[in-house]
């Protein structure tokens, strides 16, 4: 899967967050300025295209749904970000986040505690 552009993922977070949605319900949930109906549904259909939205259809209305789960996409879009800029380690994306971004050491044992508990 390839990643999806921001506008992408910015549909796709607000239609898993409603799991079921029109249109208008996934413009609803945009902040303002809101975008226009026909930006909103091409995006739709772009993504229903790469197989990432499907649909029910209602007569001459179509209720969306997500055909990849969030967590499905997260999981491959950070094996891709591990991949491409921490050359496949692990330890270098946590050293890049505790230098860049200053995990604090009881974020680092929530860590530690997380690989432990795991096996």
């Amino acid at each position: 899967m390839k990643k999806l552009t921001r506008k992408e993922e910015e549909l796709m977070k607000i239609l898993w967050k409603l799991e079921k949605a029109f249109v208008k319900d996934i413009i609803d949930q945009y902040p303002e300025p809101k975008p226009h109906y026909n930006t909103v549904s091409s995006l739709v259909r772009l993504l229903q295209e790469k197989g990432i939205i499907g649909y029910t259809q209602y007569g001459n209305t179509y209720e969306y749904y997500p055909l990849i789960s969030r967590d499905d996409y997260r999981k491959t879009f950070m094996n891709q970000v591990i991949s491409d800029y921490f050359d496949n380690s692990y330890s270098s994306a946590v050293a890049f986040f505790v230098k860049e971004k200053g995990l604090q050491p009881e974020e680092l044992e929530e860590i530690l505690k997380l690989i432990k508990n795991r096996q």
